[in-house]
């Protein structure tokens, strides 16, 4: 084909071009445009964070510490935690990974309301215990007789043998 374009190019210098050749450097470049992205990210987030690291802030250290934070030196990278009332403790600005958001005090009450139930057939546990929560809302339910009761209790019985 003389009017082709790649005869076109050779005849003009251009030397012929394979997109496999392309292949790798391009790939080379998205995985450099996605690091530089991830690090602008991760540098944002943590300038967010040390931006609410203030005296006053409740925070947790890599190493599971919390406390409320005293003073911060940047100069120096450190900050003062007070771990309990009067008892504080020296750390490093990169030791603090996590601020503690506190809840608000109805969902906090509401977390620590313990569920109650209404009879003790609910706490006891195995096949029994819900079988005998059964035959008492049966027997509850309809009046039987005692020879009626009798009769359940033996079926019950030879059922579980």
């Amino acid at each position: 084909m003389p009017g082709s374009a790649t005869t076109f190019l050779k005849r003009n210098g251009f030397p012929h071009v394979n997109i496999a050749d392309l292949f790798i450097p391009l790939l080379l470049a998205v995985f450099v445009i996605m690091m530089f992205r991830k690090q602008k990210k991760t540098t944002q987030s943590v300038a967010q964070q040390r931006s609410q690291m203030v005296p006053g802030t409740e925070v947790m250290t890599q190493f599971g510490l919390f406390g409320r934070i005293v003073s911060v030196d940047q100069e120096e990278n450190k900050a003062v935690l007070e771990l309990s009332p009067g008892n504080t403790a020296t750390v490093h600005l990169q030791a603090l990974t996590k601020v503690v958001v506190q809840q608000p005090a109805e969902e906090a009450e509401a977390e620590e309301t313990p569920q109650v139930p209404d009879d003790a057939s609910s706490l006891t546990l195995g096949k029994g215990a819900a079988r005998d929560a059964d035959a008492n809302q049966d027997a509850s339910a309809r009046n039987e007789t005692p020879e009626e009761t009798l009769k359940r209790l033996s079926r019950d019985d030879t059922k579980e043998n």
